[in-house]
């Protein structure tokens, strides 16, 4: 038993930067982590070829900024080495494979009893904190949709989280399934080594270069969304011609307005757009 001012579950960026941010302050805090890392969805489930999807002033933790000649959007590894730099500078020491059991509001002392199993050990754990930051992700779990005769095909199935590169794909037949960044950005790299790469998508998308995604975030800070998304799809449509020909339809509001309502945020074209227009990527 352990009595904190802070409990935080979830040791990815979010939850690494809120302990950083205590410990400035001297504010004591454990970080509860089920994995055996922290950042593991940097670590151990994201693609080889994985950039950050938005400039790096958007991405940088707080109290450290990226190196300088960091590239403006970050690629995995670097971003891996930044918050391993970034732990060890504001000692930040995530608790390992813990798995939060049961959490709740205890009115009587008026704080939070946090139940924790140790995956290692098999013993729990019990810590009472004043506050308590849940920081466990929106990308934390892969899920694939029940498809019917999915049970009966043969060929392999993956999640993107389980994807690294398209190399051992070289000379086969590929349906990625979903049109956000990374059913894109791995239909891209499926194509580059040789498969024969169909994607499937099911709703409209803003495909958007990087660049274009960066002027829009600068722009949102004098202008309202609306003339924001305005802007952005216009440039859009200038950069890529009308992709209903291809299949790919675009929603009738702007992306950044889907950003803020729905958390869907608009697709980055690494160089996918040109291999749906020569079709070495089918729609």
């Amino acid at each position: 038993m352990e009595q904190v001012d802070v409990v935080i579950v979830g040791a990815g960026p979010s939850g690494i930067a809120t302990s950083a941010c205590l410990n400035r302050l001297k504010i004591s805090n454990i970080v509860i982590e089920r994995e055996d890392c922290y950042a593991s969805l940097w670590k151990k489930r994201s693609y080889d070829r994985l950039k950050l999807h938005l400039a790096k002033q958007y991405c940088q933790l707080p109290h450290m900024p990226f190196p300088k000649g960091t590239p403006t959007f970050v690629p995995k590894n670097d971003f891996i080495r930044y918050m391993d730099s970034y732990v060890a500078r504001f000692q930040v020491s995530p608790l390992l494979n813990r798995h939060v059991e049961s959490s709740f509001y205890d009115d009587n002392i008026s704080k939070w009893s946090v139940v924790v199993k140790n995956m290692v050990t098999e013993s729990y754990e019990v810590y009472f904190a004043k506050f308590l930051v849940v920081a466990t992700g929106e990308n934390n779990y892969g899920y694939i949709p029940p498809i019917e005769g999915l049970d009966t095909f043969r060929g392999k199935v993956i999640h993107s989280s389980q994807y690294d590169c398209g190399k051992c794909y070289t000379d086969k037949s590929v349906l990625v399934v979903g049109a956000g960044n990374s059913g894109m950005e791995i239909a891209f790299d499926l194509s580059n080594w040789g498969a024969s790469t169909s994607i499937v998508a099911r709703s409209p998308v803003h495909l958007l270069s990087e660049n274009i995604v960066k002027l829009g975030m600068f722009l949102l800070k004098f202008m309202p969304i609306k003339i924001v998304d305005a802007i952005v799809s216009a440039l859009g449509r200038l950069k890529h011609g009308n992709l209903s020909e291809y299949g790919l339809q675009t929603p009738n509001k702007g992306p950044f307005f889907l950003k803020a309502t729905t958390g869907r945020s608009p697709t980055i074209d690494v160089g996918s757009v040109a291999k749906i227009k020569s079709a070495e990527i089918k729609v």
